[in-house]
């Protein structure tokens, strides 16, 4: 299942509510669903506001597939370079009086994925969050480039 997204609030919504019933069909568990919901919401979140600026000429695809034994939702958009897989920019916990809000978005989906992989493709960034079937819904995360 392939959606073309423009970078708005209202479309990262669509894009969960189109994961909800892909998972749905593929019989996915709700800690499962709820893992990915979140994952996707997060980085969908930070393509509209951060990279495409909330421009809501500018889209973004999302393609969600399953391996049988993972799900598989690929992000890509045209903004600019950035790796969500790269080192944390967040030092603290949340709630520390000193930090500016914002940034954990990202924690949140390493967190609750069991892979994320970033390349920059004919100018595009594409994130593939992966979450197994099986895995539990909290995970650290493992990277790979």
């Amino acid at each position: 299942m392939t959606l073309e997204l423009h970078a708005t609030p209202e479309e990262v919504m669509r894009a969960v509510a189109a994961l909800r019933e892909f998972c749905r069909t593929q019989q996915v568990d709700e800690n499962t669903l709820f893992a990915l919901s979140l994952a996707l919401e997060e980085c969908a979140s930070n393509i509209v506001n951060h990279s495409l600026r909330r421009d809501a000429q500018e889209t973004f695809r999302m393609a969600l597939g399953s391996t049988g034994t993972a799900i598989v939702i690929e992000l890509r958009d045209r903004g600019p370079q950035f790796d969500p897989t790269g080192p944390s920019v967040v030092q603290e916990e949340p709630g520390g009086k000193d930090r500016e809000p914002g940034g954990w978005g990202i924690q949140l989906a390493r967190r609750f994925m069991d892979e994320m992989l970033y390349t920059r493709e004919g100018g595009e960034n594409v994130l593939r969050l992966i979450k197994s079937f099986d895995a539990p819904a909290e995970k650290d995360i493992r990277r790979r480039q």
